[in-house]
């Protein structure tokens, strides 16, 4: 009774604000009609040169958030962009017929405001209004102020109103853009330059993860969603662009959760002439450089826990990794049997197709992944995992490839890059034999790539780095869906 009793109010309120904006268009005062008002200040701005602005004409605009009606003055709040500011609104300064119309605006209705800075009894830095205007009519009624919007799945779906009524949320796609920005700035000072390459693609290669398909009309061709950004910016490689980045969407067919959303964004980088050492100084500069200019400090907090991106990041193999956190020493595993065996002793689950280094990677992930908190370069993975990478010249077992770790999470990944191309067609040969056996992972063989590596590609270092768990870090957000402004939903049926 007492839901029915609310829905049947906020119905009638809903009814009240179209029938006063119907009564301004009978008026000749469509708010929509309004094509521009001109900003001279916004909030945080008037309120850090107070003493430069005291008694000078500002305009801004914005949301109203609050209003408090007493006679023949009120008073307001206006959210804008920096955050919101108090205005003063009396009937001798704006008009009677002025003051009518403010009194009939909404909470949430977009104003524009004109009038001159000073600072109330209390003390408050507000604006004196002398003028006033509504540039839009609000016909939807605001969360209630004091709980805001906390309903998580109505705050991803309608993140509109999440950044009106969460400030905090504001902040983090505010440090989001930084972060972007940050990264760009300093790869474009060592010379980098960026590029964009196909979304659209016939293979969906430089990843392990199932990719979206699609139908192209007009050439009546399948084609991929990218999983990675990889096989092109190497392609640029070959062609004489010795570092290269690419910060863009890719997509992956795969599930959801806190670290997972369908399209995400990666970063990949290339670099001839250089390896996976050069990589790791290049992604621990990086960091460090994207903290301290954002944040302020290279010392993070996430979730209670701290990270310190300002000392030398821990650098192990994941073999030591694997006998450091597990006491199994792969080094003294030489065959496939002994590896399962060893396998079922600790539990853990193979499938047929695996090969000794897949249940070594397997080992990773369930004993020493969740220790690696402080910034970690975890290096020299089995070559059965890594079809895209250079064999170590001692130990052809092993790849020059690193993952970069924090909080436990996979922050990057990142190679001494494969550049033989008989060795690379050996490499597909397999993946394709994996996908034969039902691995809907693996990789095709990509014959235009390889046509590009026997023209001859230099050596090369590269990187990818997923953008979003970096801002999760950054910014002390508890899911991706946090650092995504319109995260992927499940369509709600009506």
């Amino acid at each position: 009774m007492a839901q029915q009793t609310q829905e049947q109010d906020i119905n009638h309120l809903l009814k009240v604000r179209r029938e006063k904006l119907a009564e301004l268009q009978e008026n000749g005062k469509n708010p929509f009609e309004i094509t521009r008002y001109d900003v001279t200040h916004h909030s945080m701005e008037i309120k850090e040169n107070f003493e430069e602005l005291e008694e000078k004409e500002v305009s801004v605009a914005g949301r109203m958030m609050s209003k408090r009606v007493m006679g023949k003055a009120s008073f307001c709040n206006i959210q804008d962009l920096q955050g919101t500011i108090q205005c003063y609104v009396a009937r001798d300064n704006i008009g009677e017929e002025s003051y009518k119309e403010f009194k009939k605006m909404d909470i949430g209705d977009i104003i524009g405001v004109k009038g001159t800075v000073f600072k109330t009894k209390t003390g408050e830095i507000s604006i004196h209004v002398t003028s006033l205007i509504l540039l839009s009519k609000s016909l939807q009624i605001l969360p209630e102020k004091f709980h805001g919007l906390t309903n998580t799945d109505l705050r991803y779906r309608q993140r509109y109103v999440d950044l009106i009524m969460n400030p905090e949320v504001k902040d983090t796609f505010i440090k989001r853009s930084r972060i972007l920005s940050s990264i760009r700035s300093y790869l474009n000072g060592q010379g980098f330059m960026e590029v964009e390459t196909p979304m659209l693609v016939a293979n969906a290669g430089g990843a392990s993860a199932r990719p979206f398909e699609t139908h192209f009309n007009a050439l009546d061709e399948d084609f991929k969603l990218r999983i990675s950004l990889e096989l092109y910016l190497k392609r640029l490689i070959v062609g004489g662009m010795e570092r290269v980045y690419e910060i863009g969407r890719v997509f992956r067919n795969e599930g959801l959760d806190t670290r997972h959303n369908p399209e995400f964004t990666l970063m990949e980088l290339y670099q001839a002439y250089t390896d996976y050492n050069g990589m790791m100084d290049l992604t621990e500069n990086l960091y460090r450089h994207v903290a301290q200019e954002v944040l302020g400090t290279t010392t993070i907090t996430y979730n209670g826990v701290v990270m310190d991106l300002g000392k030398p990041f821990e650098r192990i193999t994941m073999l030591d990794a694997v006998k450091k956190y597990s006491g199994v020493d792969f080094n003294e595993i030489h065959t496939l049997e002994e590896a399962r065996q060893a396998a079922k002793e600790h539990h853990i689950e193979y499938e047929e197709r695996h090969k000794k280094g897949d249940i070594l990677n397997l080992f990773f992930e369930t004993y020493a992944e969740e220790h690696m908190i402080q910034p970690t370069f975890v290096m020299d993975h089995p070559v059965e995992i890594s079809p895209l990478t250079k064999k170590k010249p001692d130990n052809p077992d092993y790849v020059e490839r690193f993952e970069f770790f924090m909080n436990g999470w996979e922050m990057a990944n990142a190679y001494s890059e494969l550049n033989d191309p008989i060795d690379q067609r050996e490499r597909f040969a397999a993946q394709e034999e994996l996908l034969a056996q039902g691995d809907e992972e693996a990789n095709h063989t990509d014959e235009d790539f390889l046509n590009a590596l026997e023209i001859g590609m230099p050596p090369t270092g590269g990187i990818g780095f997923g953008i979003d768990r970096m801002v999760m870090l950054l910014t002390d957000s508890a899911a991706i869906r946090d650092v995504l402004l319109f995260p992927t939903m499940k369509t709600i049926e009506k």
